[in-house]
């Protein structure tokens, strides 16, 4: 039988034990800091007439209803102009990549085997990729990516899973294996002449109804790729796309799993398309859930990019409210999303914010 004066050390001990782990707790909570987060948006022409990068004034207009400057500005480009005949290709936009780093953003470029205009289809195919057909351009344009020499996202043939563009397994010709075989086709081009400078972003579209294509199939491997992403938004009703009023959360929880615990777990993730509709007060509380549900339950996100533009008829843009606008402003400020710091950035592949 122990004596009092025994219980009443053996009690000491176990108070100071307990003070001690507090002590140790308390720095560790208080010193973890939030992750740090890429931030942009692919801005329309709705602002000046013209999307930027090719009109740099766009990204001002915008950045005067958000009130931080952007570190990503997203644009796009299809292999082929097909306008007038005969088709020509696009060459590789290193002066609208500049523009984008003189202001200080990273670029963030959507390159795809399609085409602007009018032209065959098939010809945005799978099969011509794999074929050898684009092989010479290709070429072409990963040597001019590699002398401008600077870094960039490079998100190539994006929302594969599904079955509205040219290049999606299932349609247009393109059969089983097609996708990953094109993907690494041009990856290798570029690796082959030394353009390194790329990250490239592997872009499936979130698939909240299990109606998509299985996302695993389309994965080029942990070699082929440096960053995965998702694109997701809240259509709510509408005449284009009518579908039911869903959350942040509901939209991109299942496939953000699924990536990040199965298909990649070792790769960051950013969402390169984002937005939602809905009018004002709606639009604002979307948002401000958005930004909760991505610092709490999604931290493998290191990056979003939102779309600001008029698509179909579908308004997105942060500007079409006060709310809407003041709800992203305040976002953006309260969480650790990075600004336009980014002129002189050399790191290749290019890593999360620090």
């Amino acid at each position: 039988m122990r004596s009092a004066t025994q219980r009443t050390r053996r009690r000491g001990w176990t108070a100071v034990a307990l003070a001690l782990l507090c002590l140790l707790a308390i720095p560790a909570t208080s010193a973890a800091k939030p992750r740090a987060l890429y931030w942009g948006a692919w801005v329309g022409d709705h602002l000046t007439g013209t999307e930027p990068p090719w009109d740099m004034s766009a990204v001002s207009s915008f950045e005067g209803y958000v009130h931080k400057g952007l570190s990503l500005i997203e644009f796009s480009a299809p292999f082929s102009d097909c306008s007038a005949a005969p088709c020509s290709h696009y060459p590789f936009p290193a002066t609208q990549m500049q523009s984008i780093r003189n202001y200080g953003a990273i670029p963030f470029f959507s390159w795809n085997s399609g085409f602007s205009g009018s032209g065959d289809e098939s010809s945005a195919g799978l099969t011509a990729i794999n074929s050898g057909r684009y092989d010479s351009y290709i070429r072409q344009f990963a040597e001019e990516a590699r002398d401008w020499g600077h870094p960039f996202f490079l998100r190539f043939n994006w929302e594969m899973n599904g079955n509205w563009f040219p290049w999606s397994e299932g349609i247009n010709g393109n059969g089983p294996g097609e996708y990953v075989a094109a993907w690494r086709r041009v990856h290798d081009i570029f690796t082959a002449v030394g353009a390194t400078n790329p990250t490239w972003v592997w872009c499936p579209y979130a698939d909240t109804q299990r109606r998509l294509t299985p996302l695993a199939r389309f994965y080029p491997g942990d070699s082929y790729v440096d960053w995965t992403s998702l694109d997701g938004f809240n259509w709510g009703e509408n005449s284009v796309n009518p579908l039911p009023w869903r959350s942040f959360d509901s939209i991109f929880r299942r496939s953000y799993r699924e990536i990040v615990r199965k298909i990649a777990p070792g790769k960051p993730m950013l969402l390169a398309e984002m937005a939602s509709g809905g009018n004002g007060r709606a639009k604002a509380l979307w948002i401000r859930g958005m930004f909760k549900q991505i610092a709490a339950n999604y931290p493998r996100i290191r990056g979003l990019i939102w779309f600001d533009q008029v698509d179909r008829g579908v308004s997105w843009p942060l500007e079409t409210s006060a709310l809407v606008s003041r709800a992203f402003s305040r976002g953006i400020r309260r969480h650790p999303y990075r600004g336009n710091r980014f002129y002189s950035i050399a790191e290749s592949p290019i890593r999360p914010p620090r």
